[in-house]
């Protein structure tokens, strides 16, 4: 009975979570203005919603279901989000294409994740072995976040970074491998297009 009610908690929980996908779409897209229109027509929200179904299926062991989504979501929008990744809710995925969020990867609530992000492994192994992705950061284009480390809130991966170590919280990284970087930075700018905003995408 209580593996039931669980089911139906979980289940009705998709619609609280995407609610708070959209509230971040709406504070850190430019190009969003309403929740409507988000639905309609983002296809990197259609993409997270396929995941949080097939995610929550995944979760329930109903594989048949969960991967046959988890397909469709990779043919359609260019998205590969494992089953088994976790992603908070209240996250942002931008453009959505070329990203690949590995089976062991978490991401905290308030992430912006741009296109062609790489949350993966270092080495090929069982276990944990691909990053966690703290709260309110920036992943930058073609940023790749790999093996099991941590990138500490409100830090910002800037474009095509390669991050290979932990990242402690309120920092800039950057580079190949990424460093720190020691200047100051206002991250509220980062959501301004006059303002640092091709340095992360």
């Amino acid at each position: 009975m209580n593996i039931i009610i669980s089911f139906f908690k979980d289940l009705f929980k998709i619609f609280i979570d995407l609610n708070l996908d959209l509230d971040e779409y709406l504070k850190k897209d430019p190009a969003s203005n309403r929740k409507l229109g988000i639905i309609l027509f983002n296809t990197a929200f259609h993409g997270l919603v396929l995941y949080r179904i097939y995610h929550f299926f995944h979760k329930y062991k109903i594989y048949p279901i969960s991967y046959l989504l988890y397909m469709i979501s990779k043919i359609l929008y260019s998205m590969d989000i494992h089953p088994s990744a976790e992603l908070s809710p209240g996250i942002v995925i931008d453009h959505g294409i070329g990203i690949v969020i590995g089976s062991t990867a978490k991401v905290g609530k308030g992430t912006l994740i741009y296109h062609q992000v790489t949350l993966g492994a270092k080495h090929i192994k069982k276990g944990k072995r691909h990053p966690d992705i703290g709260e309110n950061v920036i992943l930058g284009t073609g940023a790749k976040i790999l093996g099991d480390i941590y990138i500490g809130d409100n830090s910002v991966v800037a474009a095509n970074s390669v991050v290979l170590e932990n990242v402690p919280s309120n920092c800039l990284v950057a580079g190949i491998p990424a460093k720190i970087k020691n200047f100051e930075y206002d991250r509220y700018q980062i959501y301004d297009i006059t303002h640092n905003y091709d340095f992360v995408i």
